[in-house]
């Protein structure tokens, strides 16, 4: 099943975003090379394409998932919660309808 997961972001979180992006794009392509992944990107917190120094509100990740523990523990487990960039990430349920 598709589970949708919102990563909440601190009020510092650009700047601790650096420091674990690597490993967070990491376990974003493990999910996408075992054909799991629908979308993923980050939530800009201004209207733009970059916001610069505005940052974001956080990010969100559409993938697919044996349950929904196991898409919580997922997320749990995201380095941007481990670095703090997120202060955390609510999971819910998803069902695909378009395209």
């Amino acid at each position: 099943m598709l589970y949708m997961i919102l990563g909440r972001e601190s009020e510092d979180g650009l700047e601790r975003r650096a420091a674990s992006r690597d490993a967070h794009l990491g376990r974003l392509r493990a999910l996408a090379d075992e054909g799991r992944l629908i979308l993923a990107g980050p939530l800009p917190a201004i209207d733009a394409e970059d916001p610069g120094p505005a940052g974001f509100a956080g990010s969100l990740v559409v993938a697919e998932f044996p349950s929904l523990e196991k898409a919580r523990e997922w997320a749990e487990a995201d380095p941007y919660i481990h670095a703090g960039a997120w202060t955390g990430s609510e999971v819910h349920p998803f069902k695909g309808v378009l395209p």
